[in-house]
């Protein structure tokens, strides 16, 4: 998967502002700080428009193989997608604490940042990416 790397602050603040709905906008910032806190990397955008933070390559036994982002999130139009990534361990007692959200596979789906504690949301991006860590080296974004 190819990445369109964002080098800085401004190049991110660029592709932020093009967000729609207005809220996402907003959304977007407060989610790259987070993220950034908890991760320590700088974001990428990737294909769809998802910003990650962090990468890993990985083979499965089946041969394929491939990268991929560690962690990141998706500023839809109905809802975020935060990708906490692969999804190894059950964080049910993480996401028990986080407020109204959706679990997927690999992903937490929320309406609003307003619906979560941030706080908590920030303690599952760092506990994904312990987790990850165990299976794959994650390297810098």
């Amino acid at each position: 998967m190819k990445t369109e790397t964002l080098q800085t602050q401004a190049e991110f603040d660029v592709w932020a502002e093009n967000l729609e709905p207005g809220r996402r906008r907003n959304e977007a910032y407060v989610l790259d700080c987070l993220f950034r806190n908890a991760s320590g990397y700088a974001p990428v955008l990737w294909p769809g428009g998802i910003v990650g933070y962090g990468s890993y390559n990985y083979t499965y036994e089946s041969g394929r193989s491939g990268v991929s982002l560690a962690t990141g999130f998706a500023p839809r139009k109905a809802k975020l997608s935060i990708y906490i990534m692969p999804g190894y361990v059950d964080f049910d007692g993480i996401l028990k604490r986080l407020g109204k959200h959706k679990k997927g596979v690999s992903c937490v789906y929320v309406n609003k940042l307003e619906d979560v504690k941030l706080e908590v949301l920030e303690e599952l991006v760092r506990e994904g990416l312990r987790d990850l860590e165990r299976h794959w080296p994650v390297v810098a974004s």
